[in-house]
């Protein structure tokens, strides 16, 4: 019995390892290429786009693209005040627009500004 219990929690175990998201943003940029300044949201509940899940999309030059390379639960809770269904942030970002998509090659949230003008402590 106890071999079967112990042969259980392992497959168990195996099966919920295996199933991580094993994609991972680059950690800095690529040197040769242009480093671009957007806007970042939500494409659904900020910029309008359509579809019924949330997901994360850039404006670039006043248009605006679902991002691929990129989640928008990959930069904190997206509910929260401060989040992309709340708030459009400021991103730096590299990639290009490919069929309509923005398709990220490195996406990084830059730190949102205090309303007061004064620096959060």
């Amino acid at each position: 019995m106890k071999l079967f219990l112990t042969a259980g929690l392992f497959l168990v175990t195996s099966f919920t390892s295996f199933s991580q998201d094993k994609t991972k943003e680059p950690a800095s940029p690529d040197k040769t290429k242009e480093l671009q300044t957007v806007e970042a949201s939500c494409g659904q509940c900020q910029f309008g786009l359509p579809g019924k899940s949330c997901d994360l999309a850039v404006r670039i030059k006043g248009k605006v693209y679902f991002v691929d390379g990129s989640n928008i639960n990959s930069h904190g809770d997206a509910h929260a005040n401060d989040g992309f269904c709340s708030a459009i942030r400021k991103a730096s970002v590299q990639g290009e627009v490919v069929d309509g998509r923005f398709k990220a090659t490195y996406f990084k949230l830059m730190p949102e500004k205090p309303k007061n003008g004064k620096d959060k402590q």
